[in-house]
This record gives structure tokens, sequence and C-alpha cells, in this order.
């Protein structure tokens, strides 16, 4: 009787240690910015799961998401403060509270990367 009983535990226990495991986390891209504004876009652009983001009229920048990883990176467009510059923004955590961290490299005017970050962290302390 006792056996019976265990049965649908056993087989439960079986099909659990089949399923699929979980996605590892993806790999987080660091801006190097020693590298060439080309060298880090092409770097940047081949990160796996990067998605182009719809461009919003009027605005010069294009964004790229990274599926699942909560990250993003921002490139500048002709007419935009610093232009060219790369940005990052990423979900970080620290303290138990998630926050977003921006980064970049700065390959036109610093005075216009500086306008543009300052920007971006006005919005992450939104």
């Amino acid at each position: 009787m006792r056996a019976k009983a265990l049965t649908p535990i056993l087989l439960l226990a079986g099909l659990c240690a089949c399923a699929p495991k979980p996605e590892a986390a993806k790999p987080r891209l660091a801006l190097d910015c020693s590298l060439s504004y080309d060298e880090l876009s092409a770097r940047v652009l081949a990160h796996p799961g990067l998605v182009q983001q719809p461009a919003e009229k009027g605005e010069p920048y294009r964004f790229y998401t990274v599926e699942g990883a909560g990250e993003a990176f921002v490139f500048t467009q002709p007419g935009a403060p610093g232009h060219p510059a790369i940005l990052k923004q990423e979900v970080v955590r620290e303290g138990g509270a998630a926050h977003m961290r921006n980064t970049g490299c700065a390959y036109g005017d610093q005075a216009g990367f500086d306008q543009v970050m300052a920007y971006l962290e006005s919005l992450s302390r939104r």
C-alpha cells in the first residue's frame, strides 16, 4: 500500500529532474572607451540579444535594448549634443534596491556629452 502511495511522488521527482534548466543570465557588455567609435559600435551591435527600438521622430538618438538583461545602449545621431557618443543604461541592484546606472563614451564635444549624461541621470531619478 505504501509503495503505491509513493509512486506518483517518484514520477513527479523524475519529471522535475528532466525539466529544462532556467536560462543563464546574459553576460553584460562593458563599454570600452579605449576603442574607436567604429570598433565599439561594431562590438555593441554584435552583442547577443540586442534589439533595435523604433526611432522616435525628431530624436537624434538610436536605442537598442538587450532582451531580459536590464540594459540598453544609446547611439547619438548627427545633431545630438556630444555626437558621436555611445551610452549605456543598466539596471543594477545596490543595497537591495534597483536603480539605473548610466555610463558612456564621448567621441565628440565633451560639454554636449555631459549634457546628455545629465539628462539620463535626471530620468533615472524619477
